[in-house]
């Protein structure tokens, strides 16, 4: 597999992994979203201000009003953590 296949599928894995512990095998719930931050994500909620973060952030996340995180809410929330990164790394790029 090329290097963005293998991290599509990582990021398949990865939601698979923390979706099954609970419930809904195709849902993140608030634990498993928390778990999932808490291991795979660590900076996001370190460089938090605030206490309630992964609540606030499961609220943003899901769209449809069912209290958990589907596939596609996930992959929203992938897709802007990437941007966020891009240009951070943008900006760290030495001006030629």
């Amino acid at each position: 597999m090329s290097e963005l296949e293998t991290a599509i599928a990582m990021i398949i894995d990865v939601f698979d992994r923390y979706a099954s512990t609970e419930g809904n095998k195709l849902t993140l719930t608030k634990g498993e979203m928390k778990t999932l931050l808490e291991k795979e994500l660590p900076e996001i909620l370190v460089n938090a201000k605030e206490k309630d973060t992964c609540e606030k952030l499961m609220k943003d996340l899901d769209e449809n009003g069912d209290s958990e995180v589907d596939f596609n809410e996930f992959i929203i929330f992938v897709a802007a953590i990437t941007c966020l990164g891009h240009r951070k790394f943008s900006d760290m790029k030495p001006k030629e």
